[in-house]
């Protein structure tokens, strides 16, 4: 009668331990995650690895071919170059701006996807904390569109990451077309502000351009190794909290867990003994 106790409370136990692997911290899904979150993720790390690949070329191209810089990356100082090139014959605004639409939004609905997914953990992993969003959801929640629909709009101009904002506008429940056109919008104001700087610079921001191509390579290093370092340290203090959390919540079920103990092994022997009874 001992026995099947035993093998109950170690399959207990095998699942305790399987669902504490699927809830890891550092992924945004809770429990064993489906097909819709596995591609979700999947595309998110595939736009990581790609703005990883072209960070070594943006400096290069950004004074010999700014347009397909735009088109690739999206980046600050390509739309302001190309439309700089563009003040003295060499393309057009309209094409700065179609690049810069594609460059700028293509990833963008991969985050709206993930707010309507996995909602307030993304946004939690996002910000490189735990419940580090957790006092604004209620008010998200409160005002809907009225908050969602002007973040969107200002997103590109907003000092925090862009992602962020796509995340709490797919969690709130925005539509993915009503989601383009808004991020379209704000795509157009931004670029539109850089595009109407690099024009007003004209030949002097192309000169600028095409010296930072000249350094581009040791440009690239400085800007690898300072993103390196702000990634690594936010890893680590991320991999802290979740090492402190973690170890409060074993001392919170030691104690439970030893109380239960002498339970689980008198039940066997009291079964024993009446049996034994004739």
């Amino acid at each position: 009668m001992a026995e099947p106790v035993k093998v109950a409370a170690d399959g207990g136990q095998q699942q305790h331990q399987q669902q504490e692997a699927f809830d890891d911290p550092r992924i945004p899904w809770s429990g064993k995650p489906g097909r819709a979150d596995i591609l979700c993720w999947a595309g998110i790390m595939l736009s990581g690895i790609f703005y990883w690949t072209m960070l070594p070329f943006r400096a290069s191209l950004v004074g010999t071919h700014p347009v397909l810089l735009v088109l690739l990356n999206g980046s600050t100082e390509g739309i302001v170059a190309a439309a700089a090139f563009a003040r003295i014959g060499h393309g057009t605004l309209i094409v700065v701006l179609l690049a810069a639409l594609v460059g700028i939004m293509k990833f963008d609905p991969l985050y709206w996807w993930a707010g309507r997914l996995w909602g307030e953990r993304v946004i939690a992993l996002l910000g490189g904390r735990r419940n580090r969003g957790d006092k604004y959801m209620a008010r998200v929640k409160r005002w809907g569109r009225k908050f969602t629909w002007p973040a969107v709009i200002v997103a590109q101009f907003l000092p925090i990451p862009n992602a962020i904002i796509y995340v709490i506008a797919g969690w709130a429940g925005m539509s993915l077309l009503t989601f383009i056109i808004l991020d379209a919008i704000s795509t157009l104001l931004w670029a539109g502000m850089l595009a109407g700087l690099g024009y007003a610079l004209g030949h002097h921001a192309v000169v600028v351009a095409q010296s930072i191509s000249h350094y581009g390579l040791w440009i690239s290093i400085g800007l690898i190794v300072v993103i390196l370092f702000f990634q690594v340290r936010s890893q680590r203090r991320m991999m802290r909290d979740v090492a402190q959390a973690r170890a409060a919540q074993q001392a919170g079920a030691a104690a439970p867990a030893g109380a239960a103990a002498p339970a689980a092994v008198d039940v066997p022997a009291a079964e024993g003994d009446q049996a034994a009874t004739p």
